[in-house]
């Protein structure tokens, strides 16, 4: 899945692609580098991000979904918002999955959306805001309380008509470095959600303090994280850089090839 922010503040790439011209260049390199799904999110959830209305965000998005819609109609589009009608928007147009942040959480409406759309959706895991997620996260278990908070909020979306569901752990809302390396490490205990799993450890702080840099250098940590994540269960890779993220994936699959006992 790769990253196509078209806002000026994001913490990686803020304002590269806030242009439609831009945005739609980076799009066209990033399907030619094999991106399975191009995720464009025109509201930033970076810590204590300015917060949008949904006019404006739809603003940034729609033409640029409109403008990508019409040069590769076959391309999978996912829209990163917690606004209902955003989503709901971004359906009308095209769009193909919407990625929200919040879980639900944010917008009463949202399932209601997505279940009449029967689009797939990804619910991740945070704890608190945006602008208060990196306050003080704090946990007593932080696995058990992912896992468990996910298995509630899998089930509440199903039940209420959501059709596909992939869960994503957050990594970076509302955790520590600490809690972060908890949950990749315990990464395959969230196949108990019978549900695909998405990473999204791209360029984050998880790498940036472990190896005191900034976002521009995290490209090696998040290829490293990156081999962790598949190893341990991720079936999707959200991330900046497409074309090294491919090639984890096919240097995985080779791994997991020579496990099996006929494997040349």
């Amino acid at each position: 899945m790769g990253i196509l922010n078209l806002t000026p503040d994001s913490f990686h790439d803020g304002g590269a692609w806030d242009k439609p011209s831009a945005a739609l260049g980076q799009a066209e390199r990033m399907l030619n580098e094999g991106a399975d799904v191009l995720d464009l999110g025109a509201q930033s959830t970076r810590p204590g991000a300015d917060m949008l209305g949904t006019e404006a965000e739809w603003q940034r998005l729609e033409p640029v979904l409109v403008a990508l819609k019409r040069a590769h109609p076959d391309a999978i589009l996912s829209v990163d918002t917690f606004h209902a009608e955003v989503a709901r928007r971004a359906l009308a147009e095209g769009a193909d999955v919407i990625n929200d942040v919040s879980g639900g959480d944010a917008d009463p409406d949202m399932w209601k959306v997505v279940a009449q759309a029967r689009a797939p959706y990804v619910l991740m895991h945070m704890q608190g805001t945006p602008a208060t997620m990196q306050d003080n996260p704090t946990y007593d278990d932080v696995v058990h309380e992912v896992v468990t908070h996910l298995q509630r909020r899998v089930h509440a979306a199903y039940q209420a008509g959501v059709t596909d569901v992939i869960a994503d752990v957050g990594f970076g809302f509302g955790k520590t470095v600490a809690h972060n390396y908890a949950l990749l490490n315990a990464l395959d205990q969230f196949r108990e959600l019978r549900c695909p799993i998405l990473a999204g450890v791209s360029r984050k702080s998880m790498i940036q303090k472990v190896l005191d840099t900034d976002s521009q250098h995290a490209l090696n940590g998040t290829t490293a994280l990156h081999a962790w994540a598949l190893d341990r269960g991720a079936h999707i890779l959200r991330a900046h850089d497409v074309a090294e993220a491919k090639e984890v994936v096919a240097l995985h699959s080779a791994l997991v090839q020579s496990r099996t006992p006929d494997a040349p």
